[in-house]
């Protein structure tokens, strides 16, 4: 098993980095992390940058704009992203939608979406919760009843993130309510966000962003092409979209950025006249994330092999979640601490640090209440545990 880069990945990531480094916007770089610190412009200025480049969709097939990178390759890229501090790539149209429709979607389906995806012409979300049906989401209840050449749809969707910014939704729909078993009668539908009979109405969170939504739809009438793959199917294409949600939750890059702005910090908050770097107690607990991050980093090389050689990791892939979301959360929990009192969000700022500095303190409370959700989305950190039981240690 080989767990370092060869000579060429090497000399990858040294491309990619210096192009980031030339090309990232300085007024995008390093923003706080979160949606919720983005506008629709700010994301799609970014995705804009990656098109023009031609690497806004590496895992795509070449046909509709893939770079034909492997998948250390892709690794790499996503990683250096984390690391620079880019804006977030909105998942559900690049990361979701598209690799649905390359699979499943007809010809026609691709040749209209896939190109304005890539170009960032439509922005896509994600209608999959619902009030009763979250980890349980094969329980959902949005129905949609065929009437001649369309669906109709009756129902609501909720934690809807970005919806307020959406074009496109993508949703499962019940189409069959009579089967025994739940996951079967779902299907999978594209929704124009312009429809009539649908409502964005936007959930606040506690951090005070308006990031999430609840999405409702009544009498909402879809044309049966929107319908991917086949009727009462949906659940197959669930099961393909979320594997690929998944693989993407770990955020080493990132958490690896945030650690580093972590012990800057630190090295500079005074604690009974020393750094707080210092105090064996708290670096007792920076020390304890960073093993941990750097045992993540080592199974995903470890999964990054398997791939080199052709064997896509199964249900243990889990871990990357289970763990990276635990250490996002960890590290939010860590500049809670070190920040004290000047992590109030209403706080004034100039309280002698830089401007740098000031902006990190001034946004982590924010931050510590937004990454709250991490171990739930993409599937609750229980729900992978108990994947991880069944599929891979058989229990």
């Amino acid at each position: 098993m080989d767990l370092n880069y060869s000579a060429e990945e090497l000399a990858f990531r040294d491309e990619v980095r210096n192009w980031l480094r030339e090309n990232l916007p300085e007024e995008l770089r390093e923003r706080p992390a979160g949606y919720g610190q983005y506008s629709r412009d700010d994301l799609i200025r970014w995705h804009g940058i990656l098109a023009a480049q031609g690497w806004i969709a590496p895992a795509w097939e070449p046909k509709w704009g893939g770079t034909g990178w492997n998948a250390v390759q892709r690794y790499i890229f996503e990683e250096e992203c984390g690391l620079a501090g880019t804006p977030p790539l909105v998942p559900f149209g690049l990361s979701m939608c598209a690799p649905v429709l390359q699979k499943f979607g007809t010809e026609q389906q691709k040749e209209r979406f896939l190109p304005r995806i890539y170009n960032g012409d439509d922005f896509w979300c994600q209608g999959y919760s619902e009030p009763g049906a979250g980890s349980d989401l094969a329980s959902l209840k949005t129905r949609a009843v065929r009437d001649g050449d369309h669906y109709v749809v009756n129902g609501q969707k909720t934690w809807t993130t970005l919806g307020h910014y959406a074009d496109w939704i993508f949703c499962l729909v019940r189409t069959d309510s009579t089967t025994a078993k739940k996951q079967e009668g779902i299907s999978f539908l594209l929704i124009d966000m312009k429809t009539p009979g649908i409502t964005v109405r936007p959930l606040m969170l506690m951090d005070g962003g308006h990031e999430v939504n609840e999405v409702f739809f009544e009498d909402v009438r879809v044309p049966i092409e929107n319908l991917v793959h086949e009727e009462g199917k949906g659940w197959t294409v669930a099961k393909f979209l979320l594997g690929h949600e998944r693989m993407n939750t770990g955020r080493i890059g990132g958490s690896k950025r945030e650690l580093a702005a972590l012990k800057e910090f630190a090295a500079r908050q005074l604690k009974a006249g020393r750094p707080l770097i210092d105090d064996p107690r708290f670096r007792d607990r920076v020390t304890q994330v960073e093993v941990e991050l750097m045992a993540l980093e080592i199974t995903n090389m470890r999964f990054l092999d398997q791939l080199r050689g052709g064997h896509a990791p199964g249900a243990e892939v889990s871990m990357l979640k289970i763990k990276g979301t635990e250490i996002q959360q960890m590290l939010t929990e860590l500049m809670m601490q070190a920040a004290g009192p000047l992590a109030q969000p209403m706080r004034p700022l100039d309280q002698g640090f830089d401007a740098h500095f000031d902006r990190f303190v001034a946004s982590l409370a924010p931050r510590y209440c937004n990454y709250r959700k991490t171990s739930i989305y993409a599937g609750s950190n229980e729900i992978q545990r108990n994947i991880i039981a069944k599929m891979t240690l058989g229990l």
